[in-house]
């Protein structure tokens, strides 16, 4: 038997909801049209990529550790970055 959602839908695994694909479609279009949201979303996949090449290691010396929390900061911080363009045009501009 299927537990009762009292009418709201829900998401099941594998599925996204109408607000993530509104936001991948919002991404994608920045992507296209704004070289700031673009730049910073370039410099996220670089250092995400130094990250996980970190992170692979078996054994990290205290330069590792150090490189990695330097990395993790610094892509936080374009996150957030992205995140603010992206919150510009997720709201209604008013008159």
């Amino acid at each position: 038997m299927r537990p009762q959602t009292g009418g709201v839908s829900t998401i099941h695994e594998g599925e996204v909801s109408l607000m993530e694909l509104q936001n991948e479609e919002l991404k994608a279009h920045l992507m296209a049209t704004d070289q700031q949201f673009r730049t910073l979303a370039e410099e996220h996949a670089r250092f995400h990529k130094q990250l996980e090449q970190i992170e692979a290691k078996e054994h990290l010396t205290l330069e590792d550790e150090a490189e990695e929390i330097r990395l993790k900061k610094h892509k936080l911080h374009l996150k957030d970055q992205m995140n603010s363009i992206l919150a510009r045009y997720r709201t209604p501009q008013v008159a």
